[in-house]
């Protein structure tokens, strides 16, 4: 798969992330029986790890290369914390901002 559509992949699972870490809270004020699933925060952080796993397989600025991976390594704290300990910490915000700028600036940098 071209690095440009795994960038366009990454962007929107990131973005989709963010919104549902975002709005999903808000959801749980209003009374309407929803709880909170870590497993979907999982399911995030597996996709986004795929995918930049591929997009930095052959990516030449170390930099970029250090967003994605200190990004997904954000996400991954964040989701264990609350996995195991059941304690909500904001990493997951940072880590999903990470990726969603890497993937913008690594897609800017192609060749289209």
């Amino acid at each position: 798969m071209k690095s440009k559509i795994l960038d366009a992949v990454g962007i929107s699972a990131a973005v989709l992330c963010l919104i549902h870490c975002i709005v999903f809270p808000l959801l749980l004020i209003v009374p309407l029986g929803i709880s909170h699933n870590p497993y979907i925060d999982l399911a995030f952080l597996f996709i986004g790890a795929v995918v930049v796993f591929r997009v930095t397989q052959k990516m030449e600025k170390r930099w970029l290369k250090f967003l994605f991976w200190i990004s997904i390594a954000l996400i991954f704290i964040s989701v264990l914390t609350d996995l195991l300990f059941e304690i909500h910490i904001p990493l997951i915000y940072i880590g999903a901002a990470g990726l969603i700028t890497g993937h913008i600036i690594n897609f800017k940098n192609h060749k289209h």
